[in-house]
């Protein structure tokens, strides 16, 4: 069996990480069978580098290896390009063509991205890995074949198989062997050394002195969190070879380039507050003033209730509870508003942005535009007297004056309305 090191000179890999290296030996370990493999990791990492190990490896090293980029092939097309399609299956069909499968015969076909394909192809591929069986688009003839599936995918496959866009068999039969390659912000040790082979294999390339990082820069590489993984890396170190004329590389001058792909450096602090942190604000006040709305019908019912009766005092009593909760939750309200308007002043003097100003309380609503607090005040009025006077008045108009009408409509005795009237001298 090849050694891990010897592997890694064969293929080009660096590093020396301890995840890397059980990467390394699991797929030295499964190349000689025949069982599937799924590559997982990040977008970046090198899956495409385990299928060639494993290749190369088998006893099928002397066969065809075929790579494909399921996620590059139109859905249209697909079947027909892993499968082949006979003279005349659809429009522009002008010969029979063969398929990977079919070509690939005796080898090893690489999958990449395979998490991509269409469901109808999964049914087919599930086919070929259960019993090597395939038919041409277009043809009614069963074809056998005899390939070595290894497939690779970058997405979270079991919330694609939750969201049915991935069938749950068909990952079963592909990941026999899972083989999951570390992103290259846990490989820290590792971070360095590869750009450096970067940076040596681009000044030979570009025919120019090797570009070099200092201590600084050096921490700042590790510290960095590489969301393209390897090939972002890659990338960085060809473009500062280029563009640089200063071989010795500052943390000012790689943090420049770092900027540029994307808000990852280490210790970025967003202190300005989020929209979403706004909007729990508001959520918070239109609370507060449907707390006050629900309040407000517990009055009316509490109104009707004293109208109704001819013991007041016993009426209250039997509604302590309401009337103890409807001022205890006034002061709540009122106060909950404070630490809002508070909130908002300090959220603007510490970010300099422009936000909504919250009166500090409800009184100061006459002096400004947020009058719709003051229009509630002055709609519902909370008091038991104003509310019990103007239910009274509006019955006694819809009825012109009948005040047995009135009182129906009311719900109370002819008798106590009459009272009611003499009460309050209408």
């Amino acid at each position: 069996m090849e050694s891990i090191q010897a592997t890694k000179q064969r293929f080009g890999i660096i590093g020396n990480d301890p995840k890397l290296n059980r990467v390394i030996e699991k797929a030295i370990q499964v190349a000689p069978t025949d069982i599937s493999v799924l590559v997982t990791g990040e977008s970046g990492v090198g899956k495409e580098s385990i299928p060639k190990i494993i290749h190369s490896l088998s006893h099928r090293k002397h066969a065809k290896y075929i790579a494909v980029n399921c996620g590059a092939i139109p859905e249209g097309t697909i079947d027909s390009e892993l499968f082949g399609h006979e003279k005349g299956a659809f429009t522009g069909a002008t010969s029979t063509r063969n398929g990977y499968f079919e070509v690939a015969d005796g080898g090893t076909i690489f999958l990449d991205e395979v998490g991509e394909l269409p469901l109808p192809t999964q049914v087919r591929l599930l086919r070929v890995l259960e019993n090597g069986e395939f038919l041409k688009v277009g043809s009614s003839k069963t074809q056998k074949t005899d390939v070595r599936i290894v497939a690779a995918t970058n997405i979270n496959m079991a919330e694609a198989i939750k969201s049915g866009k991935f069938r749950e068999d068909l990952y079963y039969r592909l990941s026999t062997i899972e083989i999951l390659i570390p992103p290259l912000r846990e490989r820290s040790e590792d971070i360095h050394l590869i750009f450096r082979k970067f940076a040596s294999d681009f000044a030979l390339k570009y025919k120019m002195p090797t570009i070099r990082l200092d201590e600084q820069a050096k921490d700042l590489l590790l510290k960095y969190r590489w969301g393209g993984n390897i090939r972002q890396l890659r990338n960085i170190a060809e473009q500062i070879s280029v563009l640089e004329k200063e071989r010795n590389i500052t943390q000012q001058t790689l943090r420049s380039y770092l900027q540029v792909v994307g808000n990852n450096l280490p210790a970025v602090i967003e202190t300005k507050k989020s929209e979403s942190d706004f909007s729990n604000e508001r959520e918070l006040l239109y609370k507060v003033l449907f707390d006050m709305q629900r309040d407000l019908n517990d009055v009316k019912k509490l109104t009707l209730e004293l109208m109704k009766s001819d013991n007041n005092t016993k009426v209250q009593e039997e509604h302590s509870s309401i009337i103890n909760k409807m001022h205890s939750d006034t002061q709540s309200s009122e106060e909950t508003l404070t630490t809002l308007v508070e909130d908002k002043r300090n959220s603007q003097e510490e970010n300099n942005v422009e936000v909504l100003n919250i009166p500090q309380n409800i009184s100061e609503t006459q002096e400004n535009k947020y009058d719709y607090v003051e229009e509630i005040e002055e709609e519902e009025s909370l008091s038991i007297h104003d509310k019990e006077l103007e239910l009274i008045k509006k019955s006694l108009e819809k009825y012109k004056g009948k005040r047995k009408d009135a009182a129906d409509e009311l719900g109370i005795s002819e008798r106590t309305l009459y009272r009611k009237i003499k009460q309050y001298n209408l």
